[in-house]
């Protein structure tokens, strides 16, 4: 159960997060929130997707690592098997705290419910013996506000996405060496037809707004499924 806390010096003096890898910590998720602003740094191993939320009828977009669920295909043997880590994941225990209606300076909150929080003297401290920031908490601060910047300007980028309606829907069959298929159904991808049939005024707005790049990262990332399917089908054999 989450416990969400502000931190600060006093409180949180001693306390200490445990920074490894492992399904027991937390990182055994299928995909997590990516922000457009690290799109560029995403799309180099990870497939990019976008969900659509039916309730609140708007879109968010995903980094998949994975085929089903609490399984992440990034994690072999106590590592992480990727040269970048999205950032949703890099900071947990860590979020942003904001007032209800959402306005003022974000404060840095940690999850004390979260597989991280170290109880048993070992981990990453999270301030010095003087009450100063630890490099590790400069770092993880440092990510906060990337991933707090980057979802707080997406909402203008999907409302370029929905404007131009460069959205479709994309579902895939995966079929895996014991010959089993799993299928995955919900997801939305960049249409690349519409986006080439763009004039050049509409392009010039997508640019100016600094929409295109994460677009055509979007569209890049796609050229990792293969490489995600290979990583499932070696799991499989292995049995």
């Amino acid at each position: 159960m989450s416990q969400h806390q502000i931190l600060d010096n006093a409180t949180h003096r001693d306390l200490r997060v445990h920074t490894g890898v492992g399904a027991a910590l937390g990182d055994n998720v299928m995909a997590c929130l990516a922000v457009p602003n690290e799109f560029r740094r995403l799309q180099n191993q990870f497939p990019i997707l976008f969900r659509l939320d039916i309730e609140r009828n708007s879109f968010s977009a995903l980094a998949l690592m994975g085929f089903e669920q609490d399984e992440n295909l990034f994690i072999e043997d106590g590592r992480w098997d990727a040269s970048y880590r999205p950032l949703a994941l890099s900071i947990q225990p860590f979020l942003i705290g904001r007032a209800s209606d959402g306005d003022g300076p974000g404060q840095v909150h940690v999850d004390m419910g979260h597989a991280r929080i170290a109880t048993d003297g070992e981990g990453m401290r999270l301030f010095d013996d003087t009450g100063a920031p630890s490099p590790y908490l400069d770092t993880v601060a440092e990510q906060l506000g990337n991933l707090d910047a980057g979802y707080r300007e997406s909402a203008e980028f999907f409302s370029a996405l929905n404007h131009f309606e460069l959205l479709e829907p994309f579902s895939l069959d995966v079929d895996l060496v014991d010959g089993s298929t799993q299928r995955m159904v919900g997801y939305h991808l960049i249409d690349e037809d519409k986006l080439y049939a763009l004039d050049s005024a509409a392009l010039g707005d997508l640019h100016a707004a600094g929409h295109l790049m994460p677009v055509f990262m979007a569209l890049a990332s796609l050229s990792n499924i293969p490489a995600l399917i290979e990583r499932k089908n070696r799991r499989v054999g292995r049995g």
